[in-house]
């Protein structure tokens, strides 16, 4: 029998870039151990397409990857979150919905790439946020997880942030 799959929600304000190269990269790398969402508090409505095509250019396609509001993951019905990333100030800093099971939050901020002007540097600026989850992430899917409590795996995840490149 195979445990259940850790959820994991990341959370930025527009759900566009940051948080979609989240959700990709903790739904490849970890493995079906870990399922992955995104949301935003104030979501654009649409995926940056320079976050698809940094993780194209990584081999993660995300076809499905879609803009959407933190309120469906507070809504009956939503999977129950385990685990809460913010990758940005704002999203930190706001108030949040009532999450079901009172998931642990942890904060990776991460600078926002979606508004750097010219586009050659726009991708140079994703190419970096995704170097830093990836790293991020990598760390965290190592850890073991399901024989941690909440408070070993939030301070973890603020050792974790603090160690990888910034």
């Amino acid at each position: 029998m195979t445990a259940a799959p850790i959820n994991i929600l990341v959370l930025c304000t527009g759900n566009s870039a940051r948080s979609i190269l989240g959700e990709a990269l903790f739904n490849h790398l970890g493995g079906g151990r870990i399922r992955a969402f995104s949301a935003g508090s104030q979501p654009s409505g649409k995926v940056n397409p320079v976050a698809l095509e940094t993780l194209e250019q990584h081999g993660i396609p995300l076809p499905e990857a879609r803009s959407k509001s933190w309120d469906e993951f507070a809504a009956p019905g939503a999977p129950e979150i385990d685990y809460i990333f913010t990758v940005c100030a704002s999203a930190a800093g706001e108030a949040c919905p009532i999450w079901l099971g009172h998931p642990t939050t942890a904060h990776w901020g991460i600078a926002d790439p979606a508004h750097v002007e010219p586009m050659e540097a726009r991708r140079v600026a994703f190419e970096r946020a995704y170097e830093l989850l990836r790293q991020r992430v990598e760390a965290f899917v190592r850890l073991p997880l399901e024989s941690m409590s909440t408070v070993e795996v939030k301070a973890a995840a603020a050792r974790i942030h603090q160690e990888c490149e910034q």
